[in-house]
């Protein structure tokens, strides 16, 4: 899963419980009772992303910016390079939408990124916009339900994928729900999309908090987006619209009642208070990272990479429904996705990828077809026996296979981490080469001197710890894939996933150069010694000696790593 380290933490802590306590959890299963049940009778009128997104004006300006030579199914894409502009871009989004805006995400955390950010969706509502918002359950709990209230204002829609019943008012109720619907409750919808009158869209890596938008004291995730526009985004919408006219959404009225909202946000008015307070105490030590005083991206100033792309997404029917006999909602009537020009010879190129059972197969598929070079980021990499047999192949095949993924220190799941490591040596025998990321942030200075880096300044700020969270895949520097997505058996068997898998030797190349910088600068190199001991080399400037065991990692992490991590099995991680 996804995980959030921004304030308040009980959603991470969660998260990390799950992890941790999985087997045992499954064990409990068994002699758990039955957990309350979902309404069944639950209305869900169906509704569809916009029909003529040219007429807008931001399928104006995007058209207007179009060059004369690319071809009419091009679409266009602007890397977000760090937190400021990718927060950015979700307000210019959100204040430029004159129709609709469609929000799907895992996670909304009640916090201040978000707060500004749904602000906005609010005032979009209110100028005649239809918002429609579909959220992932796991995180409503807590303060973080305080966000369920979206649904009850005029012209917000908001509905809840795969919900579990049960108290929403503590980590420790959930926990419960959890325990006694284990199998439903481990299949989590990871989409992320952030879409403007089905023209514009945001894809990546982030949630929305503050954590995600380099706005954390404790930690911020280094991530990556794209902003997309033209002919895409048809392809997102639809993938949006089939998940929300889905059985397993559920609009929030059938949930919750706005009382016990105003209960929840009574409840946790006095540690948002305090925490303010601590904010405030914070800011005066140390100068916030700015993101307070950022405005909207200037959409009709931003330079546009022209590419043909298509969109790999799961479809919803993977994760299992509670009433397995419910109707399911008819699919929304879309016209088929055009497949001419410059698409045409994507699709044909991407045929293995698109005809995949999952988002990750579809990927694995790209990597059997990688010829020279294959460049992975992801932040939870644990390996199942398919993605083994795929770089095994790739590396006979003399292809270069560089991954970079979380260090023990910088993993906000350090049991996500116990499955990568039982993979590290068999890897690097194959000849994968293998970064982690350097969790103190002082020592990214380096990396962004050497060039700017796709992620900008997040995780570079103040003291805070930096966590790896970009999913981008680059093959052969020409095809380049960026979405909700890691390497690891819980994105291909468990949750769902979106990503945009893009044919631009530009976009390839400016992504590796800022990646090549980061894995010199910014990351631990692992190496096998003659007597198969794993040494890790220490970056660039960094001051640093090389380590023999896990970098910067605390004893009772390890000890952790050590005792728990081989229980975990690698589906459950």
């Amino acid at each position: 899963m996804a995980h959030n380290s921004s304030r308040p933490h009980s959603s991470k802590a969660l998260d990390s419980c799950v992890r941790a306590l999985a087997p045992l959890l499954f064990m409990a299963l068994l002699l758990a009772g039955c957990a309350s049940q979902l309404p069944v009778h639950v209305e869900r009128p169906v509704s569809t992303a916009l029909a003529q997104p040219q007429d807008t004006a931001l399928g104006q300006l995007i058209e207007r910016q179009r060059p004369a030579r690319v071809k009419p199914q091009a679409s266009a894409f602007h890397l977000l390079a760090g937190a400021q502009s990718a927060y950015g871009a979700r307000l210019a989004l959100a204040e430029s939408a004159q129709h609709t805006l469609d929000l799907q995400y895992y996670a909304i955390h009640a916090d201040q990124s978000s707060q500004r950010l749904l602000r906005s969706l609010v005032s979009a509502a209110r100028r005649g916009v239809r918002v429609r918002v579909l959220l992932d359950d796991f995180h409503s709990t807590g303060a973080d339900a305080q966000v369920m209230r979206l649904a009850f204002v005029p012209g917000i829609e908001m509905r809840m994928f795969n919900p579990l019943a049960g108290a929403r008012s503590s980590p420790l109720g959930r926990a419960y729900t959890v325990l006694t619907d284990f199998q439903r409750a481990q299949q989590r919808m990871h989409n992320k999309l952030f879409a403007a009158d089905n023209v514009m869209a945001v894809v990546g890596g982030r949630n929305l908090g503050d954590a995600y938008f380099d706005a954390d004291i404790n930690g911020n995730f280094v991530d990556l987006d794209v902003l997309a526009a033209g002919p895409v985004v048809k392809e997102l919408s639809r993938s949006f619209d089939s998940y929300w006219n889905n059985a397993r959404a559920y609009p929030v009225q059938s949930l919750i009642g706005l009382d016990e909202l105003r209960q929840l946000r009574a409840r946790y008015a006095q540690d948002d208070e305090q925490t303010s307070q601590e904010l405030s105490d914070a800011a005066r030590a140390q100068p916030a990272p700015g993101i307070w005083d950022q405005r909207p991206l200037k959409l009709d100033a931003t330079p546009w990479v022209w590419a043909s792309a298509v969109v790999l997404a799961d479809r919803p029917a993977k994760i299992a429904s509670e009433h397995e006999d419910a109707l399911e909602q008819p699919p929304p009537a879309h016209p088929a996705p055009q497949s001419q020009g410059q698409n045409l010879r994507l699709r044909e190129q991407s045929a293995p990828a698109l005809q995949a059972a999952t988002v990750v197969d579809g990927l694995l598929a790209l990597v059997r077809s990688a010829r020279r070079e294959l460049l992975v980021v992801s932040p939870y990499f644990v390996p199942g026996p398919d993605m083994m047999q795929a770089f095994a192949e790739a590396r006979s095949r003399g292809v270069s296979v560089r991954v970079l993924t979380n260090s023990l220190a910088s993993n906000d799941a350090p049991l996500a981490h116990a499955g990568y490591a039982r993979h590290r040596k068999q890897l690097l025998e194959m000849g994968v080469e293998l970064h982690e990321l350097l969790s103190q942030p002082a020592n990214l200075r380096s990396a962004l001197r050497a060039g700017r880096s796709a992620w900008g300044s997040s995780g570079t700020s103040g003291a805070s710890r930096a966590m790896l969270h970009t999913k981008l895949l680059v093959i052969d520097n020409h095809l380049v894939v960026i979405g909700s997505m890691n390497l690891d058996l819980r994105s291909q068997l468990q949750n769902t996933e979106l990503a945009l898998l893009i044919a631009s030797r530009s976009l390839a190349g400016l992504a590796t150069h800022s990646i090549d910088a980061s894995l010199a600068y910014g990351s631990w190199h692992l190496q096998l010694g003659p007597e198969q001991q794993l040494t890790w080399r220490a970056p660039r400037d960094s001051e640093r000696d090389d380590e023999h065991s896990e970098p910067d990692a605390s004893w009772g992490l390890r000890l952790l790593l050590r005792l728990i991590g081989p229980l975990a099995p690698d589906e459950l991680l």
